[in-house]
Formats: C-alpha cells, structure tokens, sequence
C-alpha cells in the first residue's frame, strides 16, 4: 500500500500528469504517457526505463 498523502504529490516523469495507483499490480499508471511504473517493497520506481508499457484497453480502462 502507498501512502495517500505520496500520491498527491507523485506525478508521472514524462508527461508530467497524475499517476493512478493499482494495489493488484503495484504499479503507479499514467493514462497521458500509457506508462506503468513498478512499486517495489512499497517505493515507486519512477524511472521510465523501468515502467511498462499499457496496453490499449488498459489506458481506457483508465
């Protein structure tokens, strides 16, 4: 889980815009980039080597 008060203040180093945290896949996603990143051991990594590309049903699932 992450803290909520750390969402606030997170945003996507891309595109700049609010992330969207699923707890299933502990991943921060950004519909503006359709990256994914990783939330290891509850740390974001906020690195776009490291982020997934998003499907295209899941950016509209967004």
């Amino acid at each position: 889980m992450l803290d909520p008060n750390l969402l606030d203040i997170l945003v996507c180093p891309v595109s700049k815009a609010p992330l969207i945290y699923d707890e299933k896949r502990a991943e921060l996603k950004c519909k503006a980039s359709g990256l994914a990143y990783p939330v290891r051991d509850g740390i974001p990594v906020m690195l776009e080597e490291q982020a997934r590309a998003l499907t295209d049903d899941e950016i509209g699932n967004l």
